[in-house]
């Protein structure tokens, strides 16, 4: 069934989040036969997708979360079955015990903080992250490799006393990128790091692994996992976030209004600023079901929003007839990075959060009202 063109996107209340069951099932799928074929075990990185209604279904698939604070792993431990692993770049004194309690695996980001918590750690498994320094992308701002960062430890700055505390290294360098960049950075990783590596039990290649996308190199990874779990003798850890619901969601929004400035310009009932915030920042244009680029159908129209931030804007998208004041337009890809990072800025309501299960039923998990702004404020 294409869902995109199911009546029940005209009815429902919008704007919305709408899970679609069946493709998130299918990207589980790929996880799990990557997890089977490799012996590797692979987590949920919450931090791109913390949908708790479907940890029941996810558990089945995959082996735990992975968090980048309390909450979150709080979150991992109470809704998910499976392991909790957990990294933050500063842990606070005040919330050290309970993650210790609810944790497996901690990661430390600095041989400072290491040695600050170390013996309170009560015998869970112990990780350091690294800096193998060795950017395999263009964009800063998404590059824990870029000169300067604050994540990781660079190889002149450990040494054997700071490894035999610990149990596994972790790394992260990738953002929405193949196997090939991973095989640049394990090269690098052997070379910096490599007398090290035989010690430990696990390693923790991060995440940024775009596993799911139609054009990923599923056997290059493969191979780079068995060849490294085999080579060191040690267990391998994947944390996905995207590649979990990559292409599993939509926003589903309606237009309000519709005035005319040198260009068509729709106002919609979803905002960039407060409902998919990636749009803005990263900047990023999401694709939009029966659109295409600006001027490449007859009529194009700068879809906005109903917020006063002049820069509210998702993008501009042409169409095949005009748009008309009520007409629903959905947003793919919306999954990820959404929920998450929405916000309430101008008082806008958040948007319901909504499963579309296989059997094409339309199934809204949480309604938001004034209550949940209110309460985020004193």
């Amino acid at each position: 069934m294409d869902y995109l063109t199911h009546d029940i996107f005209k009815t429902i209340t919008t704007p919305a989040y709408i899970l679609d069951e069946e493709k998130l099932i299918k990207n589980l799928e790929i996880l799990d036969k990557v997890r089977r074929d490799t012996g590797c075990k692979i987590l949920l990185a919450q931090k791109a997708f913390s949908m708790f209604s479907v940890y029941p279904l996810m558990s089945k698939y995959l082996d735990g979360t992975t968090a980048s604070g309390l909450y979150e792993a709080k979150l991992g431990r109470e809704e998910f079955a499976g392991e909790v692993h957990i990294f933050s770049p500063a842990y606070k004194d005040s919330e050290f015990d309970e993650i210790v309690e609810i944790s497996d695996h901690i990661v430390f980001n600095s041989i400072n903080q290491l040695n600050k918590f170390y013996g309170k750690c009560g015998g869970k498994s112990i990780g350091l992250r690294i800096n193998p320094e060795c950017s395999t992308q263009d964009e800063p701002i998404y590059d824990p490799c870029a000169p300067f960062s604050r994540l990781g430890v660079t190889a002149d700055k450990l040494d054997g006393a700071t490894v035999a505390k610990l149990d596994g290294l972790h790394f992260h360098t990738l953002c929405e990128q193949g196997a090939d960049a991973l095989e640049i950075t394990l090269k690098a990783v052997e070379e910096k790091f490599g007398k090290y590596l035989h010690s430990l039990k696990w390693v923790n290649f991060g995440g940024g692994h775009h596993i799911t996308r139609e054009d990923y190199d599923i056997a290059l990874l493969e191979r780079l996992v068995k060849d490294f779990q085999n080579k060191y003798q040690l267990r391998v850890y994947l944390e996905p976030g995207e590649a979990a619901a990559l292409n599993a969601g939509y926003l589903v929004s309606e237009i309000m209004d519709i005035v005319h400035n040198g260009m068509d310009i729709a106002l919609l009932d979803m905002s960039a600023a407060c409902h998919t915030p990636d749009v803005l920042e990263m900047p990023y244009r999401p694709p939009l079901f029966g659109s295409g680029k600006a001027n490449e159908k007859r009529y194009t129209y700068r879809l906005s929003s109903r917020t006063c931030l002049a820069g509210d804007i998702v993008g501009d998208y042409s169409f095949d007839t005009p748009l008309e004041i009520g007409d629903r337009l959905c947003f793919m890809d919306m999954a990820i990075y959404s929920m998450v990072k929405n916000n309430t800025f101008n008082g806008m309501p958040l948007p319901d959060i909504a499963i579309l299960r296989k059997d094409g039923r339309y199934e809204v998990i949480k309604r938001f009202g004034y209550r949940d702004f209110k309460e985020r404020l004193s």
